[in-house]
């Protein structure tokens, strides 16, 4: 009895106590794809990263404007004091009068033709931007979900051993009514009465701790998924019975290298860095553009004197334009960028073998959690064979009530390591999936 003390002792230190428990609502089941179609639809943690997808998106329309032409237009008015006329050695000036009323009206078009592949490779980056805010979308969901998936095997957990500890303290509440009614007859002692009283003191303790916690876990799992606050979540009891696949490290490796949005995310970043690599160099490449406007400009003040029109032309044509401070200037930002390059590559590597070693001791776990199963079954089938050879001398009147309990509780104990045991399989199964980015 007292390693069951000691037991139920150490379950009531891991728990704490909050709230309660005692609400009233409906309760629902719900499975895990459920719970992440939910979750998909309605959490809040998701929705800036979806709209980060739509601000990328749009990023990608603002880069194709620049190949579309740039159009200019200006107007102004303006007053024109009189001149003064003088030799050139500023000597016998005199006044020049001329119109006073100015004018200006210009429009005009100028079109790229060609910018050395700075656009082409500008639109380039933003669309892996957009790329990139999908996959944050995708990291963003992955975390979510493999939280929730923490939550609902907890939940699992929970209300497991708080359908244990009801039967513990239902047996428990038996015993001392019997212990009662003999200490009657001067059969049992009153210190051992006083210890099934602490025993079940401890036991309501730990049955309160375990509906906090229920209802704590519940609360973060219905306030995620957007459900009535109200609503009593159940975990789908099949998932224990669900056949789940044992594949070898490798394969999970493999697909971790092959879908995990973190590595991906890394590439992306070597690829926007060797557009932005081509981005410098273009500026030492000429700018080619056409070009066409229309003005209209008054008083004519390049004759003398002045005349007072309207002066208007038009003109089209082609430039050419090169940067010759690009040929000394351009080193120094290639050679950042050489060294930008080559750190996005040293931490894709990185992360690469980060995720395998994640993914190797993920599969570790997860082969050893089949071990633990195999294990805590064959406790349930001794724990269960105890229990019938104990209750068959309790029916003879060759065992103790405190024999059959302990056998009892021995028993359920038993039995809720192995559902715990399943519970952990099923853990460490979605924990693969999640480090491998096929959660």
């Amino acid at each position: 009895m007292s390693k069951l003390f000691l037991f139920i002792m150490a379950l009531c230190a891991s728990l704490c106590p909050v709230g309660s428990y005692a609400q009233e609502g409906v309760s629902r089941v719900v499975s895990i794809e459920e719970m992440f179609r939910l979750a998909d639809q309605n959490s809040k943690s998701l929705r800036p990263s979806a709209t980060g997808v739509e601000e990328a998106r749009e990023g990608i329309r603002v880069a194709k404007n620049a190949r579309l032409p740039e159009l200019e237009a200006s107007l102004s008015f303006s007053y024109l004091g009189d001149g003064r006329m003088m030799d050139r050695d500023f000597s016998n000036g005199f006044k020049a009068p001329m119109p006073h009323y100015g004018n200006n009206f210009a429009i005009e078009a100028t079109q790229a033709i060609y910018a050395g592949g700075a656009i082409t490779h500008g639109i380039e980056i933003a669309k892996l931007q957009e790329q990139l805010a999908h996959l944050d979308l995708e990291t963003n969901r992955d975390q979510v979900r493999f939280l929730l998936v923490g939550y609902y095997l907890d939940l699992f957990k929970q209300q497991n051993m708080l359908r244990v500890y009801e039967k513990n303290i239902e047996q428990t509440r038996q015993v001392l009514e019997d212990m009662r009614a003999k200490s009657q007859e001067g059969i049992v002692l009153k210190n051992d009465i006083t210890r099934y009283e602490l025993l079940l003191s401890n036991l309501e303790l730990t049955h309160t701790q375990l509906e906090n916690t229920i209802s704590i876990l519940n609360n973060n799992l219905v306030t995620t998924l957007g459900l009535p606050s109200e609503m009593k979540l159940v975990p789908d009891t099949t998932l224990l019975s669900k056949v789940l696949p044992v594949n070898d490290a490798e394969t999970w490796t493999n697909t971790a290298f092959s879908h995990s949005p973190a590595l991906k995310q890394l590439e992306l970043g070597v690829a926007m860095n060797k557009h932005q690599d081509k981005i410098i160099r273009s500026e030492r490449l000429p700018k080619v553009a056409l070009f066409a406007g229309n003005k209209l400009d008054g008083p004519v003040v390049i004759e003398v004197p002045p005349l007072d029109y309207n002066f208007n032309y038009w003109y089209v044509g082609v430039g050419i334009k090169y940067n010759f401070s690009s040929l000394y200037k351009t080193n120094k930002a290639l050679k950042r960028n050489k060294f930008t390059i080559q750190k996005s590559v040293e931490r894709y590597d990185d992360a690469k073998e980060q995720t395998e070693l994640a993914v190797k001791a993920g599969h570790i776990k997860y082969m050893e959690s089949f071990v633990e199963l195999t294990t805590q079954e064959k406790s349930v089938e001794l724990a269960n064979q105890n229990y019938s050879v104990i209750n068959n001398r309790y029916k003879n009147d060759m065992a103790l009530i405190t024999d059959m309990l302990d056998a009892s509780n021995s028993k359920l104990a038993a039995e809720l390591q192995l559902v715990n045991a399943q519970i952990n399989t099923v853990y460490n199964y979605y924990k693969l999936l999640y480090i491998s980015g096929t959660l």
